[in-house]
């Protein structure tokens, strides 16, 4: 299995092109835009820019990257004759579906389909293909190219066969691949959103400030970062989001988004990807320390 497409150049695509590259795989990395595109491989050789000051990887290593990433615009024809395609498009339901149902029609049949949804059922996306045994998650973990996770996520009709060659691929890309089943959240996000949440219902009741809850956590905790600073690192809109799976799947009341929560999103305050939310990013001062932490990691 050398030949990965990946759906989707933003912060989750571009990183999984890059680890694949990097380990020597042919990659085929799809938008909808050239400037998504040009953007996505852009950060790509920054990263790799920063990998060879660190003398992780070499200048040679940095060029053999790039050059096993192919670009394309049109979905047909970037998935053909790839035998593992990565679905990364944005965390909604209908978009999804959408791109797995193109992704079933024009991709080979013996391709592995698999999508790095955060939260979304993994057999409610395999539905809509001819190819349910063939359907799984590949939830890997932001940045990409650092964090070691990936949640293998088994739908309902995931077969034991594709469980074992993702598991065995992923562990070849250097990462910890940790089988997990299909339920909303998963493990990551049913666990961390709530915490998340929590923390936005304190700082809303007037506990504590934005700074206070997050030096709490860091310092009293050990978390690297705090669950606000956190929050705004993935998107406030992508938290919402993984919430409402979380509370339309479990039908409990403890998952309800936080008021404050919604209205930030709403105000289009997202944290990082908008420059406010919790934090202000404007300068980039922010930025540098949420760098730096995951770096540590």
């Amino acid at each position: 299995m050398k030949n990965i497409a990946v759906i989707g150049a933003g912060t989750m695509g571009n990183g999984i092109a890059h680890v694949f590259a990097q380990k020597n795989h042919t990659v085929h990395l799809i938008d909808i835009s050239q400037e998504a595109i040009d953007k996505g491989m852009n950060t790509i050789a920054k990263n790799l820019d920063r990998m060879v000051k660190k003398e992780k990887i070499s200048a040679g290593d940095k060029i053999d990257t790039i050059n096993n990433i192919q670009t394309f615009t049109d979905l047909q024809k970037g998935v053909a004759g790839c035998e593992l395609i990565v679905e990364a498009a944005t965390e909604n339901l209908e978009l999804k579906l959408k791109i797995f149902k193109q992704m079933d029609a024009a991709a080979d049949a013996s391709a592995i389909l698999a999508t790095n949804t955060s939260s979304i059922s993994i057999t409610k996306i395999a539905a809509v293909t001819s190819r349910p045994e063939k359907v799984i998650g590949m939830h890997f973990m932001n940045p990409v190219p650092v964090m070691k996770l990936v949640e293998v996520i088994r739908g309902y009709a995931t077969s034991n066969e594709v469980t074992q060659v993702i598991m065995e691929k992923s562990a070849a890309l250097g990462k910890v691949p940790t089988e997990v089943n299909d339920y909303p959240g998963f493990v990551a996000n049913k666990i961390l959103m709530p915490m998340i949440n929590e923390a936005i219902i304190t700082l809303h009741e007037g506990v504590a400030g934005v700074e206070e809850i997050d030096t709490v956590m860091k310092l009293g905790m050990a978390h690297p970062m705090g669950p606000l600073q956190l929050a705004d690192f993935i998107g406030l809109d992508v938290c919402l989001s993984i919430l409402k799976v979380l509370q339309d799947g479990f039908g409990n009341p403890k998952y309800a988004p936080c008021p404050l929560l919604v209205n930030m999103v709403a105000a289009g305050n997202l944290g990082v990807k908008s420059k406010e939310g919790f934090y202000s990013w404007g300068h980039g001062t922010k930025e540098l320390i949420v760098a730096e932490n995951f770096r540590k990691t």
